[in-house]
């Protein structure tokens, strides 16, 4: 497949840049780079690399470099993040514009994955394989007696975190399950396992709980933890965990289109609600801040986690932050 450009074929000197946050988790930074090389086979005309904002390495300006060094004369950049907040409105877009300026290579910025009906069907996936194969088949009556407990990252932007529950909606609703719930793994609130302990209480005989994340981690290891504090307290119910997006094809399909958008020049974000654009309320003090990224000093700062090498256990959890090694916006 082939990005076109004005109803035909862009030259062969266009690359695609993926830009992820990073993680100090092995595991995360090996599925990131795997989804890149899915995207890959997709765009085989297309020389494409991928970096990081921080915590692992390439970072996102050795990626660029890459590009420019097998010959691309102008790149897509499209961000390897879910919602808009902080990141893809700020960090990314004032790193790519730097570099940019500093090298003369066009750069068009792509929006992110959002809400899309792709990635409703890829977590729509990922939700029914976890279910009963009789229920995932569409089968027997249980399905409405089970409650999705959807987990989003957690932002300090209330329109990324909107989206999340506008997913857990979708969802519930297109697999006709019971009922739904949102929660997120940090920053904002219901915290994960304050928002399963209420759903217990609502009667419902399965609870499926869903980390609407695209990679493993700290995050989702701290998911895993809560449920299974949850389900050990109730063993009469039947708690389940879905596994996060990854490398579905659908959510591959979402990252090509965007590229496809950008080029188009129809890859506007949906700023309706923005706090920086909007006074939006409880955030009016956000509006109209200049756009900056909050990374420049510490790109590819520190090295992999060597405690866990494959599922992240986040037994060092609290070892981590009282070292300072966790990401903050407080620096």
């Amino acid at each position: 497949m082939e990005l076109r450009w004005e109803g035909g074929p862009h030259p062969a000197n266009l690359g695609v840049m993926v830009c992820g946050h990073g993680s100090r988790n092995p595991k995360a930074v090996a599925e990131f780079a795997q989804l890149t090389t899915g995207l890959a086979r997709l765009l085989p005309h297309h020389p494409l690399a991928y970096g990081y904002l921080e915590f692992a390495h390439p970072v996102i300006p050795a990626g660029l470099d890459r590009l420019r060094s097998v010959g691309v004369k102008q790149v897509v950049a499209v961000p390897g993040m879910l919602f808009a907040a902080g990141h893809v409105k700020n960090d990314i877009p004032a790193l790519l514009n730097r570099y940019s300026a500093a090298t003369g290579l066009p750069i068009s910025y792509g929006r992110e994955l959002g809400m899309d009906a792709r990635m409703v069907r890829a977590a729509a996936a990922r939700i029914t394989a976890a279910l009963p194969p009789e229920e995932a088949r569409g089968e027997g009556n249980l399905v409405r007696d089970t409650l999705l407990v959807v987990v989003g990252r957690g932002s300090r932007d209330p329109d990324a975190n909107g989206n999340v529950a506008k997913i857990t909606r979708m969802l519930v609703e297109g697999l006709g399950l019971g009922w739904g719930e949102t929660c997120y793994a940090g920053v904002t609130f219901p915290q994960v396992e304050d928002c399963l302990r209420r759903a217990v209480g609502l009667g419902y005989r399965r609870i499926v709980v869903f980390p609407y994340f695209l990679f493993s981690g700290v995050l989702v290891s701290r998911i895993h933890r809560a449920v299974d504090r949850v389900a050990a307290d109730h063993p009469q119910l039947d708690i389940r965990k879905a596994s996060y997006l990854s490398d579905h094809p659908l959510v591959l399909d979402t990252f090509r289109a965007r590229a496809q958008e950008a080029l188009e020049g129809n890859n506007a974000m949906n700023c309706a609600l923005c706090k920086y654009r909007t006074q939006v309320l409880g955030f009016e003090n956000d509006h109209g801040a200049p756009q900056q990224s909050h990374h420049h000093h510490h790109e590819g700062l520190g090295e992999p986690c060597t405690l866990c090498p494959g599922d992240c256990t986040g037994a060092c959890e609290e070892d981590v932050k009282a070292k300072a090694y966790r990401h903050s916006h407080h620096h």
